[in-house]
């Protein structure tokens, strides 16, 4: 007998061994083709999709390297160059000494940073050394430079790229401020200033006297009198008197900066500061002029032209400043775009 529910000559299904589609006997049938069955397909299939889903996606990494800053090199130039002509224009610029009419307190050849914010936020002062600009007045022939804001940065511009004209800018040290009385001399030989005598052996040039001239003027009002510490030599106030704007004054609005330190030669670095003897208290005061005189131009030979040097100065600034700013707006940029990745 069969087991029940068995057809004819057919082995019990107890007997029946391995997967499905497998010979009697547990061996494979001789189908088209060995494999897994439809189920197992499915199962593996399942099992793939389940282990990418478990496996986080990498996010791409940023590529390390110097090619960064090859990139970020451009705008590094770019920033550096504008806060070389900002600081070159409105902040500080170095100046070369050609002559020796401001000896010994300048050499020929020294090198100064003159600071042109002290005039914009504050006042002038007599025993100042400042550089101003002859155009005008002690140049006539050139007209005076321009105080606009953007015209100043303009000419920076052609300045850097050599399409200024030439500069008539000079040095000297203020020795009378608008109405102020400015005589020579006393009975001790002595430059006075609303009377008060000034002790200039300090800084004169040894050997010379205040001034060989005789002469007693008045300062006109937003004007400055001004002399090289060299007087022997100096073409200054004294001898612009006739014939020139101003009778020799200079006015305020043609000053560039105050010379403020020598940076060159190094041996010589420092501070260049006022004399003692301009911090009188009686020079604020009115005082009647001393007698003048007859006047003469003997002598007076070197006008202290300052020259405009190379901006290694304002250059070396203007990178200083561009470095972190340039790291600064690379740090927001990269902040903003992990933000933004995030958000996504």
């Amino acid at each position: 007998m069969t087991d029940e529910g068995n057809a004819a000559g057919e082995p019990p299904a107890t007997r029946i061994q391995g997967r499905q589609g497998d010979a009697p006997g547990g061996q494979p049938s001789a189908g088209p083709a060995d494999g897994p069955v439809a189920g197992d397909a499915e199962g593996a299939g399942m099992n793939e999709a389940e282990a990418k889903s478990a496996t986080p996606a990498k996010k791409p990494q940023p590529k390390k390297g110097g090619r960064s800053f090859w990139k970020e090199l451009p705008i590094l130039i770019v920033v550096a160059l504008f806060l070389t002509l900002v600081i070159k224009t409105y902040a500080i610029q170095a100046f070369y000494i050609p002559s020796g009419s401001m000896q010994n307190t300048l050499e020929i050849g020294d090198r100064v940073l003159v600071n042109k914010l002290s005039f914009e936020f504050g006042s002038i002062h007599r025993g100042d050394i400042i550089v101003f600009s002859g155009d005008g007045t002690w140049d006539p022939g050139y007209s005076p430079p321009s105080t606009n804001f953007f015209s100043r940065f303009g000419q920076s511009v052609e300045s850097m790229f050599g399409f200024a004209k030439g500069q008539n800018d000079f040095i000297k040290r203020v020795i009378g401020l608008p109405g102020d009385k400015v005589a020579c001399c006393d009975a001790q030989g002595r430059l006075t200033v609303n009377g008060v005598a000034l002790n200039e052996k300090s800084y004169l040039y040894p050997g010379n006297p205040p001034s060989q001239q005789q002469f007693n003027v008045t300062v006109p009002a937003n004007s400055l009198w001004v002399m090289g510490d060299h007087r022997d030599v100096s073409y200054d106030s004294r001898g612009h008197r006739y014939g020139f704007p101003g009778g020799g004054s200079i006015p305020e609005s043609a000053v560039v900066g105050r010379a403020f330190i020598k940076i060159w030669p190094v041996s010589q670095l420092g501070l260049l500061h006022v004399p003692s003897t301009f911090q009188q208290s009686q020079l604020t005061r009115s005082a009647a002029g001393s007698p003048g005189g007859s006047s003469s131009s003997a002598g007076l030979t070197s006008a202290a032209t300052a020259q405009p040097v190379s901006p290694v100065t304002s250059y070396a600034l203007g990178f200083a400043g561009a470095v972190p700013l340039t790291l600064l707006q690379r740090t927001a940029r990269r902040r903003l775009v992990q933000r933004f990745r995030r958000r996504r």
